[in-house]
């Protein structure tokens, strides 16, 4: 990890500044180069299995639509003002990827995430029974603990499981990871563009993909932070962690979870959103440091960080690993 940090949305900004925390030291010598080698040697799945997986995939219609937000709450993140954009017809999952899909492709290729090859991620600290085992944390962000043995499939820790979460999404899941999934399956991320038109859901200029209140009706629609970040949660959404990828209800695309739950992967390297003049399937700049990550999280809470929009996006470097990162898969319609 060239500049290994927590997500830099939650966890390395506030809104008082949005100024970015300090860098983790690095906890490995392998280089994006060797990161991305291993991602693109993974074997294709079965035409079968490709295909199931393919035909899991919402169908997105093509056309106009505005990105970004009139004015964003973090001039860093580049998300106004809005800018006309115009996407061709795409496929989409309707959830992001499941700890039980996550499993059946590690089973199958036998690959090892990130996390695994270093042998350690980063724990909020709330999901750990005893925080004190795990002293070690990033300068600045003492909720996120550095916790051996952790990975996708042991979530919080050496003891733990995804087989009691099979329906929550996967996470502790690097860009790179992300990657090797879709090599496998036949798919491959969202460009930043199609993932917000799919978040949407059809709708113009709203906070959320389903309208401008947080709580419509007073109910909860997403699965973000209620309480005081980051020392008490009071999981009135009813999750203090992760939620399972069907929870609340879908956008009118029929897209689950788009806001809140985990950050989702895209395909975009970081940087500007605003081609000049209407863009049609941008792709996000040529080259860069950072990957683009749209949603927010159950981390996101107004007091620290109200990155849960539908516009909300941050970034962080491919091989950044951390317990509240996941995906969901894409591809084009021909």
């Amino acid at each position: 990890m060239k500049d290994e940090r927590p997500n830099s949305a939650e966890e390395t900004s506030t809104p008082a500044t949005g100024a970015k925390g300090c860098c983790i030291p690095s906890a490995t010598e392998l280089s994006d180069h060797d990161w991305m080698a291993d991602a693109k040697a993974v074997a294709p799945a079965p035409a079968d299995i490709q295909a199931e997986l393919r035909a899991k995939l919402l169908e997105i219609p093509g056309g106009f639509f505005e990105m970004g937000t009139r004015k964003g709450t973090y001039p860093a993140d580049l998300d106004s003002p809005r800018v006309k954009v115009k996407v061709s017809p795409f496929l989409i999952s309707a959830t992001t990827v499941t700890n039980a899909e996550f499993a059946r492709f590690v089973a199958a290729s036998g690959y090892r995430t990130v996390a695994e090859v270093w042998g350690w991620t980063f724990v909020f600290h709330l999901m750990l029974d005893d925080a004190t085992r795990w002293p070690e944390t990033p300068p600045g962000l003492p909720w996120w603990r550095k916790v051996d043995g952790a990975c996708w499939s042991a979530p919080t820790g050496p003891g733990t499981t995804w087989q009691d979460k099979p329906d929550h999404p996967a996470v502790h899941i690097a860009w790179y990871d992300a990657l090797a999934y879709c090599q496998w399956a036949g798919l491959r991320l969202p460009t930043e563009a199609e993932w917000e038109r799919a978040a949407r859901g059809g709708l113009e200029r709203k906070k959320f993909p389903w309208g401008n209140a947080m709580t419509p009706n007073g109910e909860f629609a997403m699965n973000t932070w209620q309480g005081d970040f980051p020392n008490y949660n009071t999981a009135e959404d009813g999750y203090l962690g992760t939620a399972p990828v069907t929870a609340f209800s879908p956008n009118g695309f029929g897209l689950y979870n788009c806001t809140g739950n985990v950050w989702e992967w895209v395909q975009d390297w970081f940087g500007s959103t605003r081609p000049k003049g209407p863009a049609r399937d941008p792709q996000g700049p040529e080259s860069g440091r950072a990957r683009v990550q749209r949603g927010g999280s159950y981390l996101c809470h107004a007091s620290y960080c109200d990155r849960y929009h539908v516009h909300s996006r941050t970034q962080n470097d491919p091989d950044t690993s951390i317990g509240n990162c996941g995906f969901r898969v894409a591809a084009s319609k021909s």
